[in-house]
């Protein structure tokens, strides 16, 4: 099985959600085999999309840009992880702009899904990849940020069938919080598990993964640069 990683954050490597995605990725391929592929969004030129809709037609865009590259990839993977932190209570530019660039992966020809809503019909070589969305927030307590870049995934990859978000995502990257974010790391495992064999994450997963890492208090103080006692 391929997965694809793109991710957004422009600190690239060093991002605090890269570790959230990649044991989610090491939990899919635990169980199915295969590689997994990362592509730092923020590393590639990818020019604005024009509203032209000549991809629509033809399945390719007029930009000639590092983004023909990635719709490549996507359709060449079974699983493909957008990997970010929320910036302004939806994703950093050098995603969203990835983003908008994958309107050659749909047709011109507009359907009504069964939940009544209109959109472009997927192409025959895009329907096999399924989207994974995970976001990362660093503030406590942050569940209200995830809401809109949810329902932006929700309207925009209709093969979108997981959306896991973690709060306090920044101790990922600070050695002193590792006792609290190792057990996070391995729900985020088991969840790439349950994915690929359940289709799903479980309920009971994705409440756990809804816990906070440590308590409020304790993680201002690594939020601010201060020693917790």
């Amino acid at each position: 099985m391929k997965v694809l990683i793109l991710n957004g954050s422009p600190k690239c490597e060093k991002s605090d959600t890269l570790h959230m995605s990649i044991a989610f990725a090491r939990g899919i391929v635990s169980v199915s085999g295969g590689e997994v592929s990362v592509i730092h969004t923020a590393q590639k030129h990818i020019e604005y999309c024009t509203g032209c809709f000549i991809c629509k037609k033809t399945g390719q865009c007029v930009i000639d840009d590092d983004m023909q590259d990635i719709i490549d990839k996507i359709k060449e993977s079974d699983v493909v992880i957008f990997s970010f932190p929320v910036y302004c209570h939806t994703m950093p530019a050098a995603l969203k702009v990835v983003v908008e660039r994958t309107m050659p992966l749909s047709r011109e020809k507009i359907v009504k899904g069964d939940e009544g809503r209109y959109h472009h019909a997927a192409r025959e070589d895009a329907k096999k990849t399924r989207f994974v969305m995970i976001c990362g927030s660093g503030y406590p307590q942050s569940r209200d940020d995830f809401e809109l870049i949810k329902k932006t995934f929700k309207h925009t990859f209709r093969q979108c069938d997981a959306m896991i978000t973690v709060e306090e995502s920044p101790l990922f990257n600070i050695p002193d919080a590792a006792p609290a974010a190792k057990p996070c790391l391995a729900l985020l495992e088991r969840a790439g598990v349950e994915y690929v064999t359940d289709n799903a994450v479980s309920e009971q997963t994705m409440t756990a993964l809804a816990v906070p890492m440590i308590p409020e208090e304790i993680y201002m103080k690594f939020a601010n640069g201060e020693k917790p006692e």
